[in-house]
């Protein structure tokens, strides 16, 4: 048995079965482990990982920017951009100066909107309420979004 096509098979079965939420949630998922595996590979001095790493991130960024509902969303769509750009503009910088405190900052940034979009999710999921419409293609309440304007606004 070839366990990367059952992992592979496993993954595509669960992404069916998931929320388009879900899906948001899991590209936040794919980002924070981008973002601790370049960490690690900064830490070894793994040059090529480091890089490799962020530059996934950096795809996985722009495919949410590329989504982004700015008709629907209005000005959560317009945020997500931002934060999307100010953020991409961090990951360079943490690429080129190599800094573990600097990939910390990019995990402490994205770890609180993750857990957002989860939250969101099990409120879909499990049928409660929600005290905002949706905002943007992802999705979102913007009442649930941290504000984190003061660590990433440009």
């Amino acid at each position: 048995m070839n366990h990367g096509n059952a992992a592979q098979n496993y993954q595509q079965e669960t992404a069916r079965g998931a929320s388009a939420i879900g899906g948001v949630v899991a590209l936040y998922d794919t980002i924070l482990r981008d973002f601790r595996r370049a960490s690690a590979a900064a830490a070894a001095g793994n040059i090529e990982a480091r890089v490799f790493e962020l530059n996934h991130a950096l795809t996985v960024i722009g495919e949410l920017n590329g989504v982004l509902d700015y008709q629907r969303g209005g000005e959560a769509a317009k945020r997500f951009h931002h934060f999307y750009e100010v953020t991409r503009g961090l990951i360079l910088e943490a690429n080129l100066r190599s800094t573990l405190e600097s990939l910390e900052n990019l995990i402490a940034l994205y770890s609180p909107v993750r857990h957002a979009w989860k939250k969101i999710d099990g409120q879909i999921f499990s049928g409660e309420p929600r005290q905002t419409p949706l905002a943007a293609t992802h999705h979102t309440e913007t009442s649930d979004l941290p504000d984190n304007s003061a660590k990433w606004n440009a």
